[in-house]
């Protein structure tokens, strides 16, 4: 074993961490995936506009996509796969029926992830012919969805959201830990409410304070607590693949994250560091790698 093993403080994570592994190696082969989603190009139905200014994203995010009206020409023949984003209308529905002819166009030969908000019955059928996969963000808490958004939306309101994605598509909840400004609260409820409802697999990411935001100065949450809620998943969904996306912090708490990631049982990490990805292989685990997003 290297030394890249971390020595856990707290006995209890460490015997969570163990149980964590040992469930992974009961329930899948013994290989992991690492992404660098290079060849996924990523675009905004909605350019850099949002109507709902996020605490924790204020538009920030939207403005490295590639705007829909501008893919014909920016997204690259040979690119395999493609994001479809956006911004919110004041209602947290991503305006999916904008500019579906742009897509559909872009579909052929091409795998499409849609990262959709709160989405209807009529909404989800159109756009299921252009579907591979639906990424949607899942929040566990009503305030938390109130704080972060701004919405007048509730647990419930994604339940059903989630609900009929379910009957059109895979779908990958996203669960953000430490959404509210890095403080903890929704994550268990949301793994409660998704054991209830059934998942093909989920991706966790991390909250990252963002310059130019409600959150910006906050903290991201403790490691050793985004460490426990995957365990926690882990343990909850025994068989289903779990990832570690790319939104997270980077430098040394991304270093110390990963490492305790692969620990905690993971099936994916997207842009690992490297001392995970050696922790990984003196693990015993294969490495598979990956230039797509990792919801495909």
């Amino acid at each position: 074993m290297s030394d890249e093993k971390l020595n856990i403080a707290d006995p209890k994570l460490e015997t969570l961490l163990e149980r964590a592994w040992q469930t992974r190696v009961d329930n899948f082969s013994m290989t992991i995936q690492f992404d660098y989603p290079l060849d996924t190009a990523v675009i905004s139905l909605t350019g850099a506009q949002c109507a709902l200014n996020c605490a924790h994203c204020g538009q920030h995010y939207l403005q490295h996509m590639i705007p829909i009206w501008e893919a014909a020409e920016r997204v690259a023949e040979t690119a395999p796969s493609v994001l479809i984003s956006g911004g919110c209308d004041p209602e947290g529905r991503v305006p999916v029926m904008a500019h579906l002819d742009k897509v559909a166009a872009l579909s052929p030969g091409r795998r499409l992830n849609w990262h959709v908000g709160l989405i209807s019955e009529s909404e989800a059928k159109a756009i299921a012919p252009y579907v591979d996969v639906i990424s949607l963000d899942f929040v566990g808490d009503d305030e938390t969805i109130r704080e972060v958004y701004g919405l007048d939306k509730t647990v419930a309101d994604y339940v059903a959201s989630y609900q009929i994605l379910q009957r059109y598509a895979r779908v990958l909840p996203h669960i953000t830990i430490g959404l509210r400004g890095g403080t903890l609260g929704h994550e268990r409820p949301a793994l409660e409410q998704l054991a209830k409802l059934g998942l093909d697999g989920l991706v966790f990411i991390v909250f990252i304070p963002t310059p130019g935001t409600h959150y910006a100065d906050r903290q991201p949450p403790a490691v050793a607590d985004v460490v426990t809620i995957l365990a926690e998943a882990r343990l909850c969904f025994s068989n289903k693949p779990i990832y570690l996306g790319c939104m997270r912090p980077k430098g040394h708490y991304r270093a110390e994250l990963d490492l305790l990631a692969v620990r905690a049982g993971v099936n994916k990490i997207v842009s690992p560091t490297r001392p995970a990805v050696r922790l990984a292989k003196d693990l015993g685990l294969s490495v598979v790698r990956g230039r797509e997003c990792c919801a495909l």
